[in-house]
């Protein structure tokens, strides 16, 4: 299983969660810092896109782990919330195509 880890202790804004996200799971330069683009990185793990640092294999899954997420919670709860509706929404699209659902949300 493949393992990205989000430190949500700095995360106190979308432009620090994008920050974050962007340096812990390996998305471009060029990525644009927003939900959508968010989405568009995380839909094509399973191809070889460039758009993430990780390419799994058909039935890995990356395991998203956000640390301090009771601290982001209680600062910034609607992007934690955010980020589970579109984990779900990227899973639901991933088994659209008969596929394995691709992300693990872990809140420690």
């Amino acid at each position: 299983m493949a393992l990205a880890r989000i430190n949500g202790a700095l995360i106190t804004d979308w432009a620090s969660f994008h920050a974050q996200c962007q340096e812990a799971l390996g998305f471009p330069e060029f990525y644009a810092g927003t939900m959508d683009a968010w989405v568009d990185c995380l839909s094509y793990l399973r191809d070889e896109d460039g758009m993430t640092q990780f390419h799994l294999k058909a039935n890995e899954t990356l395991e998203v782990i956000i640390l301090d997420s009771d601290l982001m919670r209680q600062q910034v709860p609607d992007i934690l919330d955010e980020l589970s509706f579109c984990v779900i929404g990227i899973n639901e699209r991933y088994e659209d195509y008969g596929e394995k659902p691709a992300l693990a949300l872990v809140l420690l």
